[in-house]
């Protein structure tokens, strides 16, 4: 990770405490990790080498409830990568206002290259290795990049060898074991349904809204699916390998089954159908297009491709995806720029509904969960909304105002 990364989410607190005027030593406490640990994973592959990888959890802030945060399986993760991922966790929760605080954990492993045996014995270890520091009401570990249900699944049964079964200490995990409905689509219907409130707020509608997605992982991918319910026309998607573009709008489920089907996974590039090939700047650059979301990972929106997007939405489908120095060229050019911790809470609040429900041994009807997940996303959109019109921010600015009031708040109320 860049150090123009890190400043991004840094200098949009700073620009907050500074606002609440808060002390120095109120700063020092909101900006720094509780708790970061880091654990050596020893691994018997299956051809009788011995593998040994580095496991993390960050720790930032349980001011307003335990800590939170997803687990990325990467071989380019560390520490420092981490520790920014878990800071933005602690104001995407209380944006969001949830009870919960920020963490984010991983291991520096590319899944792909081992076995599902292999892979199921390297997760548990690192549960293992960090079962004091993890629990229901402690520290909840949940999906990131390179993990899903199954992973979820070997986790909870590695926190149920020490503590007995107790859904509520992993979310993202299979329905079978006290998952929750909505739970993977969350983060991209998040993201579309704040893409609408975004368009609302300025008087459109998202009937005819011609989109870009960059990134069609399951945020980006669902996101899609999403707007074209909503009557938007996504034109153009990308992947690692390519972005395809349709100025009619692509059959975005077609490509989704095509994409994400359980039988036939297949890259963007190898879908059928009458689509012109791009690549991924000349995606950006689409002069027909109103919306731009940047699903995929961070630092892919920076001052090199900046200049060149025509959209005059970008909502923040990945986390950190804009740069400091592209986010001042976007606004320079009268864009809007809905924030990371705004635009993509919807998998942590639904990781929250999951939460709620193991607690209760009771499960929601999917009519529930959808009427929750809309009032709270309303909830986070409206608070940013009436902070960047009262105090005349930005929706970055507004977002990070509220939400370092909200953790601000419970600090002082607690006493440190």
């Amino acid at each position: 990770m860049t150090q123009d990364q890190r400043s991004c989410a840094r200098s949009a607190f700073r620009q907050a405490s500074e606002s609440l005027e808060c002390s120095d030593e109120m700063c020092s406490l909101l900006a720094s990790d509780q708790r970061e640990v880091t654990v050596e994973i020893p691994l018997v592959l299956e051809d009788g080498s011995i593998r040994v990888f580095k496991g993390y959890r960050v720790q930032h802030n349980n001011a307003r409830g335990p800590f939170k945060g997803g687990v990325r399986f990467h071989p380019d993760i560390d520490l420092a990568h981490l520790k920014e991922l878990s800071f933005i966790m602690t104001w995407k929760t209380a944006l969001a206002n949830i009870p919960f605080g920020g963490a984010k954990g991983g291991i520096d492993v590319a899944p792909g290259e081992l076995s599902r045996r292999e892979l199921e014995v390297l997760t548990k270890r690192y549960i293992e290795k960090l079962a004091p520091v993890l629990g229901p009401d402690v520290d909840i570990p949940a999906p990131d990049m390179g993990t899903g249900e199954r992973e979820m699944a070997w986790m909870l049964e590695a926190c149920s060898q020490r503590n007995g079964f107790q859904p509520a200490a992993v979310t993202g995990k299979p329905i079978s074991l006290g998952g929750t409905i909505g739970r993977t689509e969350a983060t991209g219907k998040g993201v579309a349904w704040i893409t609408r409130r975004a368009v609302e707020s300025g008087k459109g509608s998202m009937e005819g809204k011609k989109v870009a997605i960059q990134g069609f992982g399951n945020v980006g991918a669902h996101a899609a699916l999403h707007l074209c319910a909503m009557g938007a026309d996504v034109v153009a998607v990308s992947d690692h390998s390519n972005a395809i573009y349709h100025h009619d709008g692509l059959p975005v489920r077609k490509i989704h089954d095509a994409v994400h089907g359980q039988d036939d996974k297949r890259p963007l590039g190898e879908v059928d159908g009458e689509f012109e090939t791009l690549s991924a700047d000349e995606m950006l650059a689409l002069d027909d297009i109103d919306i731009l979301i940047p699903a995929a990972i961070e630092d892919t929106i920076h001052e090199g491709n900046a200049g060149s997007i025509q959209a005059q939405l970008v909502v923040e489908g990945a986390n950190m995806p804009v740069t400091p120095a592209a986010e001042a060229l976007l606004l320079e050019a009268g864009k809007t720029i809905v924030p990371d911790i705004l635009a993509n809470c919807g998998g942590v609040v639904v990781s929250c509904f999951e939460w709620a429900q193991n607690h209760q041994r009771f499960a929601w009807t999917a009519e529930r969960v959808d009427r929750e997940f809309r009032a709270v996303l309303d909830q986070a959109w409206d608070s940013t909304r009436e902070a960047a019109t009262g105090h005349q921010l930005t929706l970055r600015e507004a977002a990070y105002r509220v939400a370092v009031n909200r953790v601000r708040h419970a600090m002082e109320m607690r006493g440190f």
